[in-house]
């Protein structure tokens, strides 16, 4: 009788398992071809959210690779993980595994910046917790967005306390470094959307939540940004600096919110913050070489 228990045990787990080992014996049969491919990293009231991958042209199954996850902007009310998809194609051709991340917004679930920055933490946590599976080293995660994709990418560095329940505590969901493009760091009274945070708005607004440990960050943001003041992202850096965090600003004449989209001003500051996040990124011993671009 024990015998034919513990049989029926290993089926229940063989078969409980499966659903997520196909999926990354698929991913994993597409790597040669460095073909996209998604994974479900959450499902929630109903909804699927997806993370799709994309690899270095000569991935190597044996290998751990330094990972850099994309959030897209839209103020945490639409968007498309489109918007990152060239910085995803350049990075993964410069040795990394790269990710865009779908996470909850109110055009299309409802919901509040809290959901998004909750999703944003458990997306981390699931390349984390799974990192054997999919090549990543977890502790090479750079986390990375525009706008409020740059908000949830710099909450997942600083905010400590937005995790769903039902998440796994023991796995930690901080981002090892963040690139951030033209992002809301200020939720505070006289920052972005205040009146939307409501009380608990110091959890969610990462200017108030910098501490010592706080990951190496490369900021990029236009001088005629109408949404984020040049002097947020000042504060930002001076408080960065007063930690002993690293906090490389860059800024841009002419430039305005949105400005580093491929398709605008002829990719010209596309390619120069892409330029810089590549000189970040070695900087810190994640990729090697000279930017390609």
């Amino acid at each position: 009788m024990i015998r034919i228990f513990i049989k029926s045990l290993l089926l229940v787990v063989l078969f409980s398992t499966a659903g997520y080992a196909q999926k990354t014996d698929n991913h994993s049969k597409q790597v040669d071809k460095t073909q996209p491919s998604t994974i479900i990293y959450k499902e929630i009231d109903g909804s699927k959210l997806d993370l799709t991958f994309r690899y270095p042209p000569k991935f190597k199954k044996n290998k751990k690779y330094p990972t850099i996850i994309f959030f897209f902007g839209g103020g945490w009310n639409g968007g498309t993980t489109e918007q990152f998809k060239p910085q995803a194609e350049y990075f993964a051709e410069r040795g990394m595994i790269t990710v865009l991340a779908d996470y909850r917004v109110k055009s299309r679930h409802k919901t509040t910046p809290y959901e998004a920055a909750a999703d944003a933490l458990s997306s981390i946590r699931f390349l984390r917790k799974h990192a054997k599976e999919l090549n990543i080293d977890a502790d090479e995660i750079v986390a990375s967005g525009g706008s409020a994709g740059g908000h949830l990418a710099a909450v997942t560095g600083v905010c400590t306390t937005l995790d769903e329940k039902s998440e796994d505590l023991s796995i930690s969901s901080k981002a090892n470094a963040l690139v951030l493009f033209n992002p809301v760091f200020d939720n505070g009274p006289d920052g972005f959307e205040h009146e939307r945070m409501g009380e608990r708005w110091k959890e969610i607004s990462p200017a108030h939540n910098i501490r010592k440990d706080a990951p190496p960050t490369i900021v990029f943001l236009g001088r005629e940004d109408h949404l984020i003041p040049v002097s947020v992202a000042e504060n930002y850096k001076a408080k960065m600096d007063s930690v002993g965090s690293r906090c490389d600003l860059f800024l841009y004449d002419g430039a305005g919110h949105g400005f580093f989209n491929n398709y605008k001003y002829d990719g010209k500051f596309y390619t120069e913050t892409v330029r810089q996040a590549d000189r970040f990124l070695k900087s810190i011993g994640y990729i090697k070489g000279k930017p390609t671009l």
